[in-house]
């Protein structure tokens, strides 16, 4: 029953599967799709990224599950990888049933439309594609799903939809790039790191001083150049609505406690839109406090689909992450949504998700006096006298 209710969703949700473990984390939250890397050309060449038996082995767990597995080609190649690396990594994902293929580079494109036809390709945001036109010219290349350049409003991604009828996917929540659509030089210019071919520094997150002249600026903050997380929780209406139907969770670096958490709230959301429609939605502030606890950068923003407004978007305070909320701690309950209050209330504890019998529970270091308990059904809070 579940299986046939799940592919019935108008809507995918995309969760990242920078581990093995963080991928099974988001596929026992409710993710319909996992997006990963491999060892090679993948943008985040510091993640944990898979082997070729690890892919594989990937590749089943999401397919039992009915799920889809994408992976990551989304950095740029020299020559000699294009022509002498890139088949003998690809085929046995291919022959594996590989569902998707993410790229950045048009040779690599074109490469993949030639040597493996029927692998859908699905265009990355770093490709910048900023209008239908140019969804169209990659449309008729063969590729079969666009992420469009974030900088784009939800009337700009509406016109690119009517155009083109292609699918679209789009980012909703998680780290944002200084630069457009991350194709920053800074990193490589600064450091010999470039964030195109998989190594970015991130340069913009480090605290910088504002001069004008010969004078020095106080009170613009330190992190002048960070941007804040997105998080579209409150606009997941007017998305479906502009034709996305792939939401995509950002965090291939983060850890499996971070992929599930917001994977289970974004899930649960979605649901409900397509279960009461737009004038059914609400979004409860207890979720967005949730979420700000699991990850944020000074607090978040909705990204460019609303505003481009550079004070909205910055992260303008003295702090360069994580400002918590708060939370009462439960006594019992549910397995996710423990796992979710586990990881609001004490996110900054080291820690990792396993799997109990299919089921999410967080293993985390926890303050003095409280002990967690657990069974297949649910996860309980107890916190003794001393």
């Amino acid at each position: 029953m579940e299986k046939t209710e799940r592919r019935k969703r108008q809507t995918e949700l995309l969760a990242p599967g920078g581990s093995p473990e963080s991928l099974k984390a988001a596929v026992n939250a409710g993710a319909d799709a996992i997006y990963m890397g491999g060892r090679c050309f993948s943008a985040r060449a510091y993640a944990q990224n898979a082997d070729e038996g690890e892919l594989l082995a990937a590749m089943d767990y999401c397919h039992i599950h009915d799920r889809k597995l994408y992976l990551t080609v989304n950095t740029l190649l020299k020559e000699r990888e294009l022509e002498g690396e890139l088949y003998d990594y690809l085929l046995p994902l291919y022959e594996h049933g590989l569902d998707a293929v993410l790229v950045q580079d048009y040779g690599v494109l074109r490469f993949i439309r030639r040597n493996f036809p029927d692998l859908p390709i699905h265009a990355s945001t770093q490709m910048t594609v900023m209008s239908g036109e140019g969804a169209g010219f990659l449309k008729r290349q063969g590729v079969t799903r666009v992420v469009p350049a974030r900088e784009l409003s939800l009337e700009e991604i509406r016109e690119m939809h009517r155009q083109t009828g292609m699918e679209i996917e789009c980012f909703v929540h998680g780290a944002l790039c200084y630069s457009y659509s991350g194709q920053c030089l800074m990193s490589s210019m600064i450091g010999g790191r470039s964030g195109n071919r998989g190594r970015c520094a991130q340069p913009c997150r480090l605290p910088y001083r504002l001069w004008e002249g010969d004078k020095r600026l106080e009170g613009k903050g330190k992190y002048l150049l960070s941007l804040k997380d997105i998080c579209t929780l409150s606009i997941l209406p007017d998305l479906t609505e502009a034709g996305v139907c792939s939401f995509k969770i950002e965090g291939r670096m983060k850890r499996a406690e971070y992929a599930a958490g917001v994977t289970e709230i974004y899930r649960r959301y979605l649901d409900l839109y397509e279960k009461n429609g737009k004038e059914g939605y609400r979004v409860d502030e207890k979720d967005l406090h949730r979420l700000m606890d699991l990850y944020n950068r000074g607090g978040f923003s909705s990204g460019c689909t609303c505003s481009f407004e550079a004070a909205r978007l910055l992260n303008l305070s003295d702090r360069y992450s994580h400002m918590s909320s708060s939370s009462k701690l439960p006594a019992t309950l549910t397995t996710m949504e423990s796992l979710v209050y586990a990881l609001s209330l004490y996110p900054v504890m080291t820690g990792r998700v396993i799997l109990l019998r299919e089921v999410c529970v967080p293993m985390i270091e926890l303050p003095r006096g409280i002990s967690l308990n657990t069974s297949s059904a649910t996860v309980s809070w107890t916190r003794s006298s001393g």
